[in-house]
């Protein structure tokens, strides 16, 4: 029984949840709930009202394997974060493939070239998700074509230097409103006296501040606390090969490898020799080999290293 989803931002080895969920990219997390809900209801033996015994089976089965693992990328606030970075870091990649990017579905080229697409891209993916989960026929045809409307969604959005839009948080919420836009333009009228400058340290100093307080927290397996330390020790800091380094064995932790690998191969282009990154990428190869050989648990190195469900 496959479950193989081939088209959008499955052809990038990452398992678009939202579009298996039937639900935008920005969409809130109560909605999220109330979606999978629905579905549930429709696909679980209990309650599936497919006419056929193979039918109710599949659907059984599609529940389990893939809708409720989509569901759980959502149910925890930190597995909502780790979620969103990755799908920031897919929409970069989009972006800069964009030149070998497919588009078959008559919505998704409409998205293309909608002008206002992001009103444009919610009306597609809402239409979608009313038939996704009536037929068995229809529901992995749907996940297809509403995950090529994200693909495109998320080309548009780094267009216009906005970046992938987290869950939860509004598609709008980025572009700011003409009065804030007349307020920032508007001269002060008054000459206040200008406080002295605050003491600032220097960027290296503050970076390897953000880098210890990250080493206490991983030591505490407190990774996801780490995480946020590191995140604004690279902000400070792009090239720190340290940062990344101990980013990428954090994603390490939390069976991330994509994420993981990311962060390596930053490190290792500031610095070829920085010894944590060298550490994570032999993780990562000792792990690839496990997998090949088949020495580990099914199917949890194959979702590790971006496999697709079947």
């Amino acid at each position: 029984m496959s479950f193989e989803m081939t088209k959008g931002l499955f052809k990038y080895d990452f398992t678009d949840q939202h579009a298996i969920l039937g639900i935008p990219l920005d969409a809130e997390f109560n909605d999220i709930r109330k979606r999978y809900m629905k579905i549930a209801r429709r696909l679980h033996s209990d309650t599936c009202s497919f006419e056929s015994q193979a039918d109710k089976d599949w659907a059984n089965q599609f529940l389990s394997k893939v809708v409720n693992p989509a569901y759980n990328k959502f149910s925890k606030e930190s597995d909502r974060k780790e979620y969103s970075l990755l799908l920031a870091a897919i929409g970069k990649r989009v972006a800069k493939e964009q030149a070998k990017m497919q588009i078959e579905s008559e919505a998704a080229k409409q998205l293309a070239t909608a002008k206002d697409w992001e009103e444009a891209y919610k009306t597609a993916v809402s239409k979608l998700a009313l038939k996704q989960y009536e037929s068995v026929k229809e529901t992995q045809e749907a996940i297809n074509q509403i995950s090529e409307l994200n693909m495109v969604y998320l080309l548009r959005k780094e267009r216009m230097g906005g970046g992938a839009v987290a869950p939860g948080s509004s598609a709008k919420a980025t572009t700011a409103t003409s009065t804030e836009k007349t307020a920032a333009a508007t001269p002060a009228t008054a000459n206040p006296v200008s406080p002295p400058p605050p003491k600032v340290e220097p960027p290296n100093v503050q970076t390897e501040a953000y880098c210890r307080r990250a080493q206490g927290f991983m030591d505490s397996k407190s990774y996801a606390k780490a995480i946020l330390e590191l995140k604004e020790a690279v902000k400070r800091d792009p090239k720190h090969s340290k940062s990344h380094a101990l980013l990428a064995m954090c994603y390490v932790e939390q069976n991330q490898a994509t994420m993981a690998k990311l962060e390596m191969n930053k490190a290792l282009a500031s610095n070829p020799e920085e010894p944590t990154a060298l550490e994570v990428k032999k993780k990562l190869e000792q792990a690839s080999a496990k997998t090949k050989k088949g020495d580990d648990k099914p199917g949890f190195f194959a979702s590790l290293f971006g496999g697709k469900k079947k």
